[in-house]
């Protein structure tokens, strides 16, 4: 990803900055495309893991639809291009201001979290005379085996309508006169590596949706939300996620019914290997346990090391030495500004130029000014 013409280019810039390869995110969104045409699959793109708008544009431009979590972020989609009917509104705390854009708007559907948002979603639509479409969220209880912060499936987590009360929306919804419910809605977590789950989830949804059409509920479209994760650990051999054998499992495993749209949501997936965060080493400190290669990125920059203590591959540019082991830290006043512990690195010093790999995806998009951080442009090439 990184050659002697790249570093050349990126090493004339002020760090920190992230840096887009614009090349890559196209030959993942050409896969997507082409993969969810086969399949007759409709895809949405989760625009909370990156809303760059140079990467809206672009993930625009190949016909998919935006899922939001936001009033912003359907804001920032329409801007970007995307159309009003392809946009859709998640979110468990959607609020009466939110909700009115949306309806002002004339997004295609909300996917509802509770009994409550339900109301509320009906008194506002009937304040301006119009009919909102909802899918809603059913919590399937799957385990996503993923990190417990990024699994919103179980009974545990604050997602979803649980299956047991599933009769009382069916009776809120026959008598909301405002409401239009056209779909289920499900997503069981984030960075699921074992596909496996993902058959489980189908599964559930065979039952959940017979259980619906027994109770007289036609279901237009069934969203199985994203959650395909990516590989950290070697993104230049799997820079492109393996979405064939994702879609495969559920175009085998899903039983859908004539004429009923499949939507996903895919976001980290699609947007996180074309991402890296650039740094400079500001310092190399030697310690008694460890030495320190200090960057001037840090967790205002990248949150997941700190939030998820996830993993990210960790390259020395402009350094051919011998590989050393450094823990490399940020700058930030907190000792979970680390990105990585024990990282072997080429001899490293002053003044190197540093990428912080698979940081397309809830990267740019986490950024905070904690302690008074100067934020630099983002730079995409080529």
């Amino acid at each position: 990803m990184f050659d002697a013409a790249i570093i050349q280019k990126l090493n004339q810039y002020q760090t920190p900055f992230y840096y887009y390869d614009l090349d890559l995110l196209r030959e993942s969104l050409a896969e997507v495309r082409k993969l969810a045409s086969d399949y007759d699959f409709d895809i949405h793109y989760a625009v909370k893991a990156n809303s760059n708008s140079r990467i809206l544009q672009e993930i625009c431009s190949y016909g998919l639809g935006a899922d939001c979590v936001s009033g912003n972020e359907i804001k920032v989609a329409l801007e970007s291009g995307f159309e009003p009917d392809k946009v859709l509104f998640a979110g468990v705390g959607k609020s009466d201001s939110e909700i009115k854009y949306a309806l002002e708007k004339q997004i295609k559907a909300f996917n509802c979290e509770s009994l409550q948002e339900i109301e509320v979603i009906n008194q506002i639509a009937q304040s301006t005379e119009q009919v909102a479409e909802i899918a809603i969220r059913i919590n399937p209880n799957v385990d996503a085996k993923t990190h417990k912060y990024i699994t919103t499936g179980l009974d545990e987590n604050k997602f979803g309508v649980n299956q047991s009360d599933l009769p009382e929306v069916i009776k809120l919804v026959n008598q909301s006169k405002n409401i239009d419910l056209t779909g289920i809605h499900f997503h069981i977590g984030s960075q699921i590596t074992d596909l496996n789950v993902f058959k489980g989830l189908c599964i559930r949804v065979n039952d959940i949706h017979q259980w619906m059409l027994e109770q007289g509920q036609v279901i237009k479209h069934i969203n199985l939300g994203g959650g395909l994760g990516v590989e950290y650990s070697d993104p230049d051999n799997h820079s492109v996620p393996n979405f064939k054998d994702y879609f495969a499992i559920f175009d085998q495993f899903l039983e859908r019914k004539e004429d009923q749209q499949i939507h996903f949501e895919l976001g980290r997936s699609i947007v996180a290997q074309c991402g890296s965060l650039i740094s400079r080493v500001l310092y190399v400190k030697p310690g008694r346990a460890t030495n320190f290669v200090i960057l001037d990125a840090g967790m205002t920059e990248l949150m997941r090391p700190a939030l998820y203590q996830s993993f990210h591959e960790i390259e020395n540019l402009t350094s051919k030495k011998q590989p050393l082991n450094y823990d490399v830290v940020g700058p930030i006043c907190e000792s979970s500004d680390c990105f990585g512990k024990a990282v072997s690195l080429p001899e490293t010093q002053r003044g190197d130029l540093i990428a912080i790999r698979s940081a397309g995806a809830y990267g740019e998009v986490m950024t905070s000014r904690y302690n008074l951080r100067e934020q630099n442009p983002a730079i995409y090439l080529p």
